[in-house]
Order: structure tokens, then C-alpha cells, then sequence
């Protein structure tokens, strides 16, 4: 897939996730939490989380049918929920303190701390509501589906994923972290949710954990998450805040340790290429026809080589 296709192929994976969010996220909400909950999530970030349901739903098939291509359009905006969620909280004064992301104010600087605190928790909620739709409005997707979905997403959210990650970074600021122990922050923190978008996507086309091509598509996402983070240190060393859309040299100020200071620029550029040979070495294992793998492919390469 060249970069237009790719190109082409986003474009269109995203509108129907956008369009689906603009009608899942209240317009309306007690007090305005409506307001506030769709400044957080609508019209901004990449969607990566969502582009790998998308893509792995395809490699696994999930797209050949209506309540395969449903449930993967719901797990993306699951995903992109708590994604969004998670930014929410961790800008917020009493985590890392940050006043921009996405190229605009915080949800916090915009709304307050407190509706910040609350459009979280409610994103965080409707993320779950959304992958268990009523009978007569998710186009068939089986209630064990629904419940296999919940579990890999509640378990990439809490404390054995992001959560937990999250703890981990806030008590090590100012500590100097051997790589095995920063790997094992990031694994947690930011790389459980990207492993879980492959992995819901792989559950929406049918493959269970005792398969090839699941074990294969969750290594690709092991890598794949721990490249991304990888890549958002040195960008974060690197570019300025208009280009990353957020607050560009934050964890050097605030003494958090990160992949460029331990391993330095060059080391962590060789370190994110190795891990995308990895994920792309996993791809090829999966047994799954290439054609339908591309996309995953594609936004391997998308995830080390971009710029912001």
C-alpha cells in the first residue's frame, strides 16, 4: 500500500469513526459535561488506536461480516474513549499539569478541574456502553463478543495496564530508571491500550488467544506500543509544541525519566527500528493472506517514522 492508499484507506476508516463518536458522545449533558466530554474526544489526535481495531479487524476478517464491521466500528470508538479519557486525567494539575494537547487548551484549562474530572469519568463509562449496545441497535454482535471486548479493554485501562502505568511514572520522577524498568512503565502505561486496540480487532474476526494469528497480532501490538512511546520521547526532545500539538520538553522539565535520556537520541531511534522489525516479523508469522495484513504494516512503519 503506497502512502496515498494508506492515506486514502485512513480517511475513510475514520470518518465512519468520527461520524460514530459525533453520535455517541452527548451533544447535551447535566450542567454542560456534554460540552465538555466532546472537546475532549471529537476533532483531534491521530486515531491510532482506532486505525489498529480497523486494521486488525481486516486481517482477521471481521470486516466479511455486519456484526464483525460493527463490532470493530464500536471497539474503535471504545478505544478512542479511553484514550481520550486518560488524556483528560493525566493533564490535569495533580498529574503531569499540562495546558495543551491537540494544539488547544486542556480540558481542565478550558472547563475547570472539577467538569474535567467528571467528562473523564464519563467518557471512561461510555466507552464500556458503547461495546455493549442493546439488541436492536448493534447490528447483531454477540453478547460474548461484547463481553470478551469489556474484559481486554477494562484490563489494558486499570491497574494492570494504563493505570497502573500511570502510578508507576508519577512515583518514579526524579529517579534514575534502568531500561528494563522504564520498559516495563511503558508496557503498562501507553503500550496495554495499543496492544488491546490489535487484540480487540483480532476478537471481532473471530481469533482466539490459542491461535497463531492472535499470538502473532499481539506481538505485533507489544511492539508496536512500546515503539510508539519510544518515538513520542525522542519527538518530545526534538520538535516544538506547534508541531506536536502539546507542550514539547515537559518530561525533561519535570525530571521524568524517558528512553532519550537513557539511551540517548541515537540509541532510542536504533531501539524503535528494531521493534519495528519485530512487529513486522510477527505479521509475517500470523499466517493471515498479506493483503489483508497491509494496513497493519503500513501504520507500523506510520508509528516509528512520523514526525508528531
Amino acid at each position: 500500500m503506497s502512502p496515498h492508499q494508506l492515506a486514502l484507506w485512513s480517511e475513510a476508516v475514520l470518518a465512519r469513526v468520527e461520524a460514530a463518536l459525533d453520535a455517541w458522545v452527548p451533544a447535551r449533558g447535566p450542567a454542560d459535561l456534554g460540552e465538555a466530554m466532546r472537546y475532549g474526544v471529537l476533532d483531534g489526535g491521530k486515531r491510532l488506536r482506532a486505525l489498529l481495531v480497523q486494521a486488525a479487524a481486516q486481517a482477521a476478517g471481521a470486516m466479511a461480516t455486519e456484526a464483525g464491521s460493527e463490532a470493530a466500528l464500536r471497539a474503535a470508538c471504545a478505544v478512542e474513549l479511553i484514550h481520550a479519557y486518560s488524556l483528560v486525567h493525566d493533564d490535569m494539575p495533580c498529574m503531569d499539569n499540562d495546558v495543551l494537547r491537540r494544539g488547544k487548551p486542556t480540558v481542565h484549562v478550558a472547563f475547570g478541574e472539577a467538569q474535567a474530572m467528571l467528562a473523564g469519568d464519563a467518557m471512561q463509562a461510555l466507552a464500556f456502553e458503547v461495546l455493549t449496545p442493546e439488541a436492536d441497535e448493534g447490528a447483531g454482535v454477540p453478547a460474548d463478543l461484547q463481553a470478551r471486548l469489556v474484559r481486554i479493554l477494562a484490563r489494558a485501562s486499570g491497574q494492570a495496564g494504563m493505570a497502573g502505568g500511570q502510578a508507576i511514572d508519577l512515583a518514579s520522577v526524579g529517579q534514575a530508571l534502568d531500561e528494563a524498568t522504564l520498559r516495563d512503565m511503558h508496557r503498562l502505561k501507553t503500550g496495554a491500550l495499543l496492544r488491546a486496540s490489535v487484540q480487540m480487532g483480532a476478537a471481532c474476526g473471530g481469533l482466539q488467544p490459542d491461535a497463531v494469528a492472535w499470538q502473532a497480532l499481539t506481538a505485533y501490538g507489544h511492539a508496536m506500543g512500546l515503539a510508539f512511546q519510544i518515538v513520542d520521547d525522542v519527538l518530545d526532545a526534538t520538535q516544538p509544541s506547534d508541531t506536536l500539538g502539546k507542550t514539547a520538553g515537559k518530561d525533561a522539565d519535570a525530571n521524568k525519566p524517558t528512553y532519550v535520556s537513557l539511551l540517548g537520541l541515537d540509541g532510542a531511534r536504533e531501539e524503535a527500528d528494531a521493534l519495528l522489525a519485530q512487529a513486522l516479523a510477527a505479521l509475517s508469522r500470523s499466517g493471515l493472506a498479506d493483503a489483508a495484513l497491509q494496513p497493519l504494516s503500513d501504520l507500523a512503519h506510520r508509528i516509528v517514522h512520523r514526525d508528531h
